[in-house]
């Protein structure tokens, strides 16, 4: 998976960080400081919920934090899979969210993909801001820095990093044509309605748009929930900066 996002032109350099659970409380991750394209398998590094090297010659990524904060608050995943697709990395630059109702597939498969405020990497604020919107989305743009997605495979996780990618290049050539046409009501429904034939959260946000004008379960319970006292102290800090 590590050399597909490489391949595909998600990561450069030495961008991006893949993990898995392998069970027993420890997690298989990628090294910091290598290539995704030119990884071997023991280049990777197994860690425990702490982030401590339980194997390993080399040192986990800097994102570690990242991983094993979503990790702690997602019990139902087992991978995920941090990267820059340039396309969607573009729309995070821009802040604009990829949360209309477009494509059946990215409802079904996804919904709403939201950006999460800008962190520096390898913080635990990063990994705090993050975890918040990941304990209700798959998916999640990163404001100024990339895209995250999380599954119940590596294969899956990394599949929603290329639907995210898929979809916000079909996005960036409508709004250059001028017009993005949303998917309404009872159609909607419909795709919502088919998640549960693919196996998918049935409730995770399916769009954030008042073009949609649907209503569902998910978009209901669409609130953050159990935010401590010292995160909205930190997203309160950032939006008084904004305004001066």
């Amino acid at each position: 998976m590590c050399r597909r996002i490489y391949e595909r032109g998600y990561v450069a350099a030495n961008d991006g960080n893949v993990s898995a659970r392998i069970g027993n409380g420890h997690f298989l991750m990628t090294p910091t400081g290598m290539s995704k394209g030119f990884l071997q398998p023991g280049d990777l590094v197994v860690v425990d919920e702490d982030g401590n090297k339980v194997a390993g010659t080399r040192t986990a990524s800097s994102e570690a934090k990242m991983h094993l904060t979503v990790y702690k608050q997602r019990p139902d995943i087992n991978a995920v899979v941090h990267a820059h697709p340039p396309t969607a990395t573009g729309f995070a630059v821009a802040g604009i969210p990829l949360t209309k109702c477009v494509l059946p597939e990215v409802i079904i498969s996804i919904g709403s993909i939201p950006i999460a405020e800008y962190a520096a990497p390898g913080t635990q604020q990063l990994a705090d801001v993050v975890t918040s919107y990941l304990s209700r989305y798959d998916a999640v743009l990163l404001e100024n820095h990339g895209a995250i997605t999380v599954g119940d495979s590596i294969t899956n996780a990394h599949f929603k990093m290329e639907t995210i990618e898929h979809f916000a290049k079909i996005m960036f050539v409508a709004h250059q044509l001028g017009n993005v046409k949303s998917l309404k009501g009872q159609d909607v429904v419909d795709l919502v309605e088919q998640r549960k034939k693919y196996g998918v959260r049935p409730d995770a946000p399916v769009c954030e748009s008042d073009e949609c004008q649907v209503s569902t379960a998910a978009t209901e319970k669409d609130q953050v929930k159990d935010v401590s006292p010292d995160f909205v102290e930190q997203i309160t800090k950032q939006v008084i900066h904004k305004l001066k």
